[in-house]
């Protein structure tokens, strides 16, 4: 798999291609597919989304093709090139770094479209997010264990991640039974 992004690198982007890679749409159908089935998860604009649709066409990552319509503007159907078929790819196959953050946004897009085409991929993306997980506790208890009682609120602060990840293993757990992912 290739190498951790750091989480500041979290971007919607990869949802729209996500999406571009199950079919071409415009952009109102895919502002409108992010809002309906990852709402939760992406809180974007209008805008924002067609801005990103911009970016990714500037960059090669996206074609546009123009859709005549009767007494409506023409509108651009949005497809995935090559290079911004692989981008994604690479992105759903890369693990999410360790950061409740990252894993509340974009583990969790990555989950749905990883289930959305091939539910073992999604199986084995929780087993990796578990693992990633279970060492970042590791090295937060070591630094815990090495932290003064005099660093009150680094010490606080650790324990603070710590509890979160824990209740994030809960959850990953939770993803597995709710997917339908347990091996039985």
């Amino acid at each position: 798999m290739p190498g951790r992004r750091p989480s500041a690198s979290i971007s919607p982007e990869f949802a729209l291609l996500g999406f571009l890679a199950q079919r071409p749409a415009h952009g109102y159908d895919l502002h409108q597919r992010l809002v309906t089935e990852l709402g939760e998860i992406w809180h974007i604009r209008l805008s924002q989304t067609y801005n990103i649709l911009n970016r990714l066409e500037t960059q090669g990552m996206i074609v546009a093709r123009l859709q005549k319509q009767d007494k409506l503007p023409d509108r651009h159907i949005f497809e995935l090139t090559p290079a911004g078929l692989k981008r994604f790819q690479d992105w759903l196959h890369t693990p999410t770094p360790c950061s409740v953050r990252a894993i509340r946004v974009e583990f969790t897009t990555r989950l749905y479209f990883a289930r959305a085409g091939d539910p073992r991929l999604a199986r084995e993306l929780i087993f990796e997010q578990t693992h990633t997980v279970e060492q970042g506790i590791a090295r937060m208890e070591i630094a815990l264990e090495r932290c003064s009682t005099e660093q009150a609120f680094n010490r606080l602060g650790l324990q603070l991640r710590i509890a979160q990840l824990r209740i994030i293993l809960e959850w990953l757990k939770e993803c597995e039974v709710t997917l339908g992912l347990v091996e039985v």
